[in-house]
């Protein structure tokens, strides 16, 4: 993901972002009471770059490492710094694969 491209996100482009359903991201926020995204008036929610780096690890912690709701709160709870770390490299090992498959791609289209 790019760094503070943004400064708020709405709740379609984290989605899109993450690859991940709204509702998805709706119920994360009634579990995880660090997750708690700005709202306008009118209730639309606005998503910090905070706010992405734990959906990141959230989303690192229930969809990759298969962790049910409760030990992914416990292992934020426990070790938030390591998580936090964990989650950046592995979403920068995914930026850099995709990129190679591209350029993977492109040299056999060229061949």
């Amino acid at each position: 993901m790019e760094s503070s491209e943004k400064k708020y996100y709405k709740i379609r482009e984290v989605s899109e972002l993450l690859e991940i359903p709204a509702s998805t991201l709706r119920f994360w926020e009634s579990e995880f009471s660090n997750l708690r995204p700005k709202r306008n008036a009118k209730g639309t929610r606005f998503y910090s770059q905070g706010d992405m780096e734990r959906l990141q690890m959230i989303k690192f912690l229930v969809k990759d490492r298969g962790l049910h709701i409760e030990a992914a709160k416990k292992e934020m709870r426990n070790n938030p710094k390591g998580m936090e770390n964990t989650a950046r490299a592995i979403a920068r090992l995914k930026e850099i694969r995709a990129t190679l498959c591209g350029m993977l791609e492109a040299f056999e289209r060229r061949r």
